[in-house]
Parts: C-alpha cells; sequence; structure tokens
C-alpha cells in the first residue's frame, strides 16, 4: 500500500486527487446554485435534454481519442506520438461536426414526451465539437506523463464552468444554464491547445493507424455511451413513466453524491492507465497493483457506506428538505457505488489496456438490458427507490463481471504476446 501511494505521488497522482476534487467541487455547487436560481421544472427540461447528449458524447469523433489512449502508450518514439495526436485531433473534429449537425438536426423531429426538450437537445448537440477537442488535448498530456498539466485542465474547466453557471443562470434561468454547459470546453481548449503545438495541416498517416486502431476507438464509444446511459437511463424512464420533471430534479440530485465518488477510481485511472498499459505485460507487476488499489478502495468504500447510513438526513437537507424523505434510496446508491469504486473502476480500465474493450461493450449492452427491464418494471412500484435498487444491481453485476473477465483474458493475452 505505501509503494502503490509513492507511485501514485510520484507520477503526480496527488495534484491530479487535488484537481478531481476541486473540479468536483466546483461541478457540485455549480448544480447547487442552478438548483437555487432555476425552478425545478425548469431544470428537469434541461437536465433531461443533457442527459440525452451525455451518452452520444463519447462517440464524437467516432472514437478516435480511445484509439489514442490505448496506442500511443505502445509507441516508443515520441515523434510518432505527435503524429498520432495530430491525426486523431484533425480527423475528429471533422468527425464531430458532422455528429453534432446530424444530432441537433434529428433532435427537432423527434416527438420527445417533455415539452421543449427538443429544443434545448438541439443546441446541447454542438458540446460534441468542443468537448472532443477537450478530451484529445487531457488525453495527450496524460501520454506525455504530463499530469500536472491534465489537472490544471480539469481545474480550469471547472472553474469556467461554476463562473458560467452562476452567472448565466442568474440572468437567463434554464436557457443561460444550457449555454454555460456548452461554453467551458470551447474556453478551456483555447487556453491549453497551444501548449500541445498541434498540426492542422495534412501530414502522412501514423502507421498504427489501421482498420483495428478504427474499430477499438468505435467499440470503444459504443461502449462508453452505453456506459453513460446506463447512468442517464434512471433519468430517462422516470421522465417517461413518471412524467414529472420535479422526480427527475430529485433523482438527479439524490444521486449526485454516489456517482461524484467515482472521482476516487477515475483519478487513480487518469493517473495511472498510460503506466499501467506500457507494463501490463508485467503480470507480476499488474496483480501488485491490483491488489493494492482494492485494498485501498474498500476502506474508502467503507467509510461512504457509514456515513451515508447514519448521516443521510444531513446530506440531502444541502441540497433541499423535501429530499430528506428520500434516504434509503441515496444509501442504496452508495451501495451500488461501492462495486464500481472496488472493481469496476478498475477492471474495466484493465480490459481496455488488453485490448479487450469489446468485452466492456458486451457486458454494459446486457446491463442496459437488465437495467430496462429493472427500472420498467421497479419505478412504478416504488418510484425513485425502484430506480435506485436497479442501478445498485447493475453496478454491481457490470463490477463482478467486469473483474471475472480480466482475470479470464489476460491470461490469453500473455500467451498470445509470448509468442509474438
Amino acid at each position: 500500500m505505501k509503494v502503490f501511494l509513492s507511485n501514485f505521488i510520484a507520477r503526480s497522482g496527488n495534484r491530479v486527487l487535488i484537481s478531481t476534487i476541486l473540479s468536483r467541487v466546483l461541478s457540485f455547487s455549480a448544480s447547487w446554485i442552478a438548483l437555487q436560481l432555476i425552478s425545478n421544472e425548469k431544470l428537469g427540461v434541461v437536465l433531461f435534454s443533457y442527459n440525452i447528449i451525455v451518452f452520444i458524447l463519447p462517440f464524437s469523433g467516432l472514437g478516435l481519442y480511445h484509439g489514442l489512449i490505448r496506442y500511443a502508450p505502445l509507441l516508443n518514439n515520441s515523434s510518432e506520438k505527435t503524429r498520432l495526436f495530430n491525426y486523431v485531433l484533425r480527423k475528429g473534429i471533422l468527425l464531430s461536426i458532422l455528429i453534432a449537425v446530424g444530432v441537433s438536426f434529428f433532435s427537432l423531429l423527434i416527438p420527445f414526451q417533455i415539452e421543449r426538450s427538443n429544443s434545448f437537445v438541439a443546441v446541447l448537440a454542438f458540446l460534441i465539437i468542443p468537448d472532443y477537442i477537450f478530451q484529445v488535448i487531457k488525453i495527450q498530456f496524460r501520454i506525455l506523463h504530463d499530469n500536472t498539466s491534465f489537472a490544471k485542465v480539469e481545474v480550469v474547466y471547472n472553474l469556467i464552468l461554476f463562473v458560467t453557471v452562476c452567472l448565466l443562470s442568474f440572468l437567463f434561468e434554464e436557457k443561460g444554464y444550457t449555454i454555460a454547459l456548452i461554453i467551458p470546453a470551447i474556453i478551456t481548449s483555447i487556453i491549453f491547445i497551444n501548449k500541445l503545438k498541434p498540426a492542422f495541416s495534412k501530414t502522412p498517416k501514423p502507421q498504427i493507424i489501421t482498420l483495428e486502431f478504427w474499430k477499438y476507438g468505435f467499440f470503444a464509444s459504443l461502449t462508453s455511451v452505453v456506459s453513460q446511459l446506463l447512468i442517464a437511463i434512471d433519468i430517462l424512464v422516470i421522465g417517461s413513466l413518471i412524467l414529472d420533471t420535479t422526480a427527475i430534479t430529485t433523482y438527479r440530485f439524490i444521486s449526485i453524491i454516489p456517482l461524484s465518488l467515482l472521482f476516487l477510481p477515475q483519478a487513480v485511472m487518469n493517473t495511472d492507465f498510460v503506466k499501467l498499459t506500457e507494463n501490463i505485460f508485467d503480470k507480476k507487476n499488474t496483480h501488485t497493483y491490483i491488489k493494492n488499489y482494492i485494498s485501498l478502495f474498500s476502506i474508502i468504500s467503507i467509510c461512504g457506506l457509514f456515513f451515508s447510513y447514519f448521516f443521510s438526513k444531513e446530506i440531502l437537507s444541502f441540497f433541499d428538505d423535501d429530499f430528506i424523505q428520500f434516504g434509503t434510496s441515496f444509501f442504496i446508491l452508495m451501495l451500488g457505488t461501492s462495486s464500481i469504486l472496488m472493481f469496476r473502476g478498475l477492471f474495466g480500465n484493465l480490459l481496455c489496456s488488453i485490448g479487450k474493450v469489446n468485452t466492456n461493450l458486451y457486458i454494459s449492452s446486457i446491463a442496459i438490458l437488465l437495467n430496462c427491464c429493472g427500472n420498467f418494471y421497479l419505478i412504478p412500484l416504488y418510484g425513485i427507490k425502484g430506480a435506485a435498487i436497479t442501478s445498485a444491481s447493475i453496478m454491481w453485476f457490470t463490477s463482478l463481471t467486469s473483474t471475472l473477465a480480466f482475470f479470464y483474458q489476460y491470461q490469453s493475452f500473455l500467451k498470445k504476446a509470448k509468442k509474438q
């Protein structure tokens, strides 16, 4: 454990962790401010629309940036890494523009059950373009082992988010909040992209760009979309079955803290994923990392469950006294989140490290089907609590399944690598 934490700090993991915490606080504060300035009904419409875009975002650029984070660490030459970055950035922007325009156009034709959702989805679709550039910038800093710059990008983005949400929500309510969700990615990208010195002129295609590269990015995009849908589907189903935007807002806010805790494994993986991928062929190193990771996050999970069980009233009353009655749902979501902290956050990324992103896709796809069945059965019976029970059950299913899948496929991966 001591070595694990020392290595984490040596890779500027402490800065990534601090920036992630600060970013979550700023993001959390922005959400709280929006709740105070905008009525639950109006805010619910925007949140419903935003959740539709959230699970489309990973598909921006057809997933080229997923290929960048997986294949760039396997390149030994820094100039090759830079060439790959330029290619991914240039091609991905063009593809993202096409996707954004397509989503915006078709959203106006879809008859959403919640009134005015069409116009909000059409506007938020253009978040796809700056968000893609923003994601590529963060990934390139990680590939260059410049975790300090990566941490700065996260803080600047969320600081701008906080300021714009406060200002625009106050001035223009839900319309201002919608624009405030788009602006941060644009400004942050403009600030940091020059540090990477991208070349937008056409250059020879990197040799690593093969059909396999595109397939990996595509499957990774599908996996991310499905994973985001797993989070968003509760709100979408609540909106479809209950038809009450207040219920959408309530569920969104009682799930903020459980889902926000996922920043912890995210911070660790943001710091260590590139290094893990570089050393993935070292079985002993990988198993040691797994043991230390699970030990650390088991302790964190137990502490989180303790506080959520005994102090749920105090926590939920911070948002709104009306949320206190949903303390049981809050604890159920925390119980589900603990599985991701201990297992899914690690083994989902390890499957990507060995190139088995399609396994993540299969697991998430099955989880989507189970989630839909569970939600459509339990929400009419138990309301918001039914959505929480379904989510927690699915979290444990995906976590345990990805764990078993990695250990099974890792052996085959090492044997295949030895033969080559």
